[in-house]
């Protein structure tokens, strides 16, 4: 049904009022409740008003009390809201009984991340990470759903390839898991090709990992033109999740050194378990990276609490022994001092206007190139394995065939280096 605003002109895309809810037990949930907001409008979600009860024990059957779903009704009622957006995951009977109390449709923080990831996935791995983290979501809670699965397509919380009607039966959702799991399977090996692939020509992995709208894709593309690689940029929003696909960009340093950058999803609070499982083979090139790169938005005030969500996730993945450089983004804007976690590398830099981004090129090239030896070789003609040697294991910039034999002007491994140390030539 077409739908026209006030200049009669076509909305394609329907609009949303919503209240968002949320339940204060012990710890102060303002910057939860803020962070939701930001999330409502990363959906499409026109915030009408936020609702906020204190109390102690959790209402089994409506999450919140029974005067407060009475007030929230009345809410509803009077701004002329179309949906409720709770703060915290609902279970199945909870969404069914608020939905007939307040006569709308109800979701919760899990539903509307799917939702957003949902609408931000691009690649066939991508979408089916989401179906992959919707299925599971819904499969206990089948028989709680009301308006939010009444019809296919629906709106918020019903988008995306995981859209299954009330009647959809259980063992359907258990093949189509499985089928996800299998073809996720395929992908991912394929994944471990490319990786040992590279493992064998000597490149060095670094990954951008940090909390969603921390700059990671804008830094990403600030190296990339730094590399005169303009062409290579990826997708770059002042937005929640703006990308979900994981990019990987190989990056020419000054020195002639090469190394392959990879942006992965940003993090956020509470973010679903489901999600992060489904997101595992994705995220799992995290665990394989020679080098992390924590970006941080310094300019946000409760910076602290982003790192130690993205702190969380990667200990989640098993990637948190890795080796790191805080890169503390965004300092072109007003920020509090900055303070690093002690014994850890940083850096503060701006992706926007390029600033210090020439020093952590070279904090990077220090780090991941840090047991490597550049020298100069003579390798006799009878001595042919040597030479594949230098070209299988090493990063060979200069070769030349002379009267002698061949000579190289190569980069190795220190071990590598030291046993073929007497060829060298000076």
């Amino acid at each position: 049904m077409l739908r026209f605003n006030d200049k009669n002109e076509v909305l394609n895309k329907e609009e949303y009022k919503a209240i968002l809810v949320g339940v204060q037990k012990e710890q102060d949930i303002s910057y939860s409740m803020k962070e939701l907001e930001g999330l409502a409008e990363a959906a499409g979600i026109q915030v009408l008003g936020i609702m906020v009860q204190n109390m102690e024990k959790i209402n089994t059957a409506t999450l919140i009390g029974k005067g407060k779903t009475e007030e929230l009704t009345q809410m509803v009622n009077n701004m002329e809201a179309d949906t409720v957006v709770f703060n915290d995951e609902l279970t199945g009977m909870q969404l069914r009984n608020l939905e007939d109390a307040t006569g709308v449709r109800v979701i919760d923080r899990t539903i509307l991340i799917l939702d957003i990831f949902a609408s931000r996935a691009t690649s066939r791995e991508g979408k089916l990470q989401v179906e992959l983290a919707q299925l599971k979501y819904r499969m206990p809670r089948l028989t709680g759903f009301g308006k939010s699965l009444s019809r296919l397509g629906g709106g918020i919380g019903t988008r995306g390839p995981g859209e299954k009607k009330l009647e959809t039966d259980r063992r359907h959702i258990e093949r189509r898991i499985n089928d996800i799991k299998a073809e996720l399977n395929q992908i991912r090996n394929t994944r471990g090709v490319q990786r040992a692939r590279r493992e064998k020509n000597q490149i060095p992995v670094v990954a951008l990992v940090g909390y969603t709208n921390s700059g990671k894709s804008a830094l990403m593309n600030r190296i990339l033109v730094e590399s005169e690689k303009n062409d290579k940029t990826v997708l770059e929003k002042d937005m929640l999740f703006a990308t979900l696909d994981v990019q990987q960009r190989k990056v020419d340093l000054k020195s002639g050194r090469q190394f392959i950058l990879i942006d992965t999803v940003g993090f956020v609070s509470r973010l679903p378990h489901s999600l992060v499982e489904a997101f595992k083979a994705t995220l799992e090139e995290v665990t394989y990276a020679d080098l992390l790169l924590h970006v941080v938005d310094s300019s946000y005030e409760e910076h602290d609490f982003h790192i130690d969500v993205t702190e969380r996730v990667m200990r989640e993945i098993g990637a948190d022994g890795k080796d790191k450089i805080m890169v503390y983004n965004k300092i072109d804007l007003p920020h509090d001092e900055i303070i690093a976690p002690a014994g850890c590398q940083s850096i503060e830099i701006s992706a926007k206007y390029g600033q210090n981004i020439d020093t952590l090129l070279e904090l990077i090239e220090k780090n991941i190139f840090s047991g490597y030896v550049s020298s100069c070789f003579m390798i006799p003609y009878e001595k042919g394995e040597i030479a594949a040697f230098i070209c299988r294991q090493g990063e060979v910039r200069k070769m030349e065939h002379g009267e002698n034999g061949t000579y190289f002007e190569a980069v190795l491994k220190e071990a590598d280096y030291r046993r073929i140390k007497e060829y060298e030539i000076v």
